[in-house]
């Protein structure tokens, strides 16, 4: 049979799916929780959202204040990592009820005894949770409730906001209501704020044709700092196969000297647990993590769940691959992509338990034994979704610093589903989102949309995969579009460099989205110490996101009217509105564009602003809600930090 109550509760948010996810947030943000709770007939309602964190023993609650149409709303802030569990209570409040029923009857003019003696029964429950101060004046209420000779005094209480207050501080929840329980997950800051730089361990050398090593990474360090990049992410540096290793632009079969893919990992030299002899050793790699932490980078590494066909796990467990009847595996495919260096691990294995816990081992030998608290994750949208739920949680029950980034660049619905099942943030389809139309309208799905709770968005203009066809023409406009929107959109951004910086730009082949002579399979002599107007700028915009908070989220976006399609303008904001930016970007890689912008009047109030541009110093005074723009190719964007 059905517990007895009265209380409806409906359309809690924010959940995921029924609540068979968590929402995400970071620490120190703010949970704001809606509800529709009501009741039959007309008494008054009250409810409250419960929460704690798991290592609470006690649920702290805030009450739920009234909107419209029997929608409440409240909010509460995450102080701590890890898990919270929320819901919503409702119940009716019968001391209240007889407060606002007693008050109309006054207002008539009735006589209210009777109703007087009853309301005394409620302070009476009320003592027993009341302070001193509260309860001696509980204690004269009641006298004057059951006097009819303080009737005058007795009305003017019972009607008193005092009173109001103390029932709504001890409400008496008979018959109450809980929603289902739902959960947030709460990380560090750098889940939602991290700025990353990749690069190739192996082209990290001084010397020409010389394969480099973590040494050579750590003289790097210093100029992925300098460029404020908070992150480095470093392809797979284990050891690479040899059986049907690629050779220079994915040939099928490698030359001599040739070094073959970091994703085609394990060798004679080991596998997962192991690095790449010639980039060095596991301790020189603990030396250039900890090097990078102390100047202020952490080091991501490349979780790469595939293997060479020389990879240890081939010969010592055979079970977790699938072998055909002619005693082949067959190499990975992402048509029309083909991986003959890769072997494939089968997840349907019946021995999928100890696989698991395998690959488990190989990530937590690495955050326990080198410090490393990022991984990026390859491919992680062919390997089952309930392996990384159960992963993830796993690894944060006792490391809840890791962060997991999800190279997925698949149908919307498999991303969707990565980010539910706990990677903290995730690659977009960003990459190839060009003109106005389609910027405004992906961003406002990853902002406005249900996606906001659960997906962090890490936008990266280019990737060793991915040589998108804007960025082909080497147009150094374009490259300075790509970078300012995907830093001032997106609270996380990242680049392959530097070859993003330096515009290599040739294609393998017209319309493939390939880099000709692809670091994938070969090493590059770089001129680290290169200087050129995209360095210098993506160094003073990283160092405005430090300083700007309100680049520091996502979420809080509006884009603002403009009467030119290649002018894109946006307006951003801190959850307190402390701080406040406002950005605008010439998409025309060619020409002069000049165009009116709408401030967003909403959000700012009609009121002049005073608006200084943080890239060139250049301050203005806009007192209009329209204002004229122009902006060349040669500067495409104004970054105006906005002061009220």
């Amino acid at each position: 049979m059905q517990n007895q109550t009265r209380i409806v509760i409906e359309n809690v948010l924010p959940q995921i799916d029924g609540g068979v996810y968590f929402i995400k947030r970071i620490v120190g943000q703010t949970v704001k929780v809606t509800a529709d709770v009501f009741s039959d007939g007309h008494d008054v309602v009250e409810c409250c959202v419960k929460y704690k964190h798991e290592d609470d023993k006690k649920w702290q609650e805030v009450r739920m204040i009234p909107k419209e149409n029997d929608e409440w709303f409240a909010d509460f802030k995450v102080e701590k990592q890890g898990l919270y569990t929320y819901f919503v209570q409702g119940w009716v409040d019968y001391a209240l009820n007889w407060q606002h029923g007693t008050e109309r009857k006054i207002q008539d003019n009735q006589h209210v005894n009777s109703e007087l003696l009853e309301g005394a029964e409620y302070l009476k429950s009320v003592l027993e949770f009341a302070d001193d101060s509260e309860s001696h004046y509980l204690e004269k209420v009641i006298a004057f409730f059951t006097n009819e000779h303080d009737y005058d005094k007795a009305i003017q209480e019972a009607t008193s906001w005092y009173l109001h207050e103390i029932f709504k501080k001890y409400p008496i929840r008979l018959l109450e209501n809980n929603s289902s329980e739902l959960n947030v997950y709460v990380d560090r800051k750098k889940a939602l704020f991290s700025t990353w730089y990749e690069f190739f361990p192996r082209s990290a050398s001084a010397e020409e044709g010389k394969h480099g090593t973590f040494k050579d990474c750590e003289r790097l360090l210093s100029r992925v700092a300098s460029m404020g990049f908070d992150t480095l992410y470093f392809p797979p540096i284990h050891p690479i196969g040899e059986v049907n290793r690629k050779g220079k632009n994915n040939a099928t079969h490698a030359q001599h000297g040739d070094v073959g893919s970091p994703w085609g990992i394990g060798s004679q030299y080991g596998g997962h647990k192991s690095t790449h002899p010639e980039l060095g050793t596991i301790d020189d790699f603990k030396s250039l993590v900890k090097k990078a932490k102390d100047l202020g980078i952490e080091v991501a590494m490349d979780y790469a769940l595939q293997a060479a066909p020389d990879h240890p796990y081939a010969k010592n467990f055979p079970q977790w691959f699938k072998w055909r009847p002619d005693g082949t595996v067959q190499y990975a495919e992402n048509p029309p992509k083909k991986y003959q260096d890769i072997l494939p691990i089968y997840f349907e294995s019946g021995d999928w338990k100890n696989l698991w816990k395998e690959l488990l081992d190989v990530a937590l030998f690495w955050v326990e034994e080198c410090d490393i608290k990022i991984f990026r994750v390859d491919n992680p949208h062919t390997k089952p979704f309930f392996f990384w739920g159960w992963l993830i949680g796993e690894i944060k029950k006792k490391h809840p610093d890791v962060l997991f980034l999800a190279e997925a660049f698949t149908r919307p619905k498999i991303m969707n589903e990565l980010a539910k099942q706990g990677f903290t943030q995730s690659y977009t389809y960003f990459t190839w989102r060009n003109s106005k139309k389609e910027l405004t309208e992906y961003v406002e799905e990853l902002t406005q949309s249900e996606q906001k709770e659960f997906y962090r968005p890490n936008f990266w203009p280019n990737t060793p995969d991915i040589n998108p066809y804007a960025l082909q023409s080497g147009n150094e406009s374009v490259h300075l579009q790509k970078y300012f929107l995907a830093a001032t959109l997106s609270s996380s951004v990242g680049i392959y460099g530097p070859v993003f910086e330096y515009m290599i730009s040739a294609p393998m082949a017209p319309g493939k989205e390939e880099y000709l002579d692809s670091e994938k399979y070969e090493y590059i002599k770089w001129d680290w110490e290169k200087q050129n107007k995209i360095t210098t700028l993506i160094t003073r915009i990283n160092s405005i996101r430090k300083e700007q908070a309100s680049l520091q989220q996502t979420n809080n976006i509006v884009f603002c009217a403009t009467d030119n399609e290649q002018i894109i303008a946006y307006y951003k904001f801190d959850d307190d509105k402390k701080d406040e930016t406002l950005m605008i970007v010439n998409l025309d890689a060619f020409n002069v564009s000049r165009s009116m912008v709408r401030l967003p009047i909403n959000s700012l109030g009609n009121h002049p602003i005073k608006i200084t541009d943080l890239i060139t110093g250049n301050t203005y005074f806009w007192d209009k809600e329209w204002n004229f723009v122009e902006l060349s190719p040669e500067m495409p964007f104004h970054l105006f930090k906005i002061q009220r």
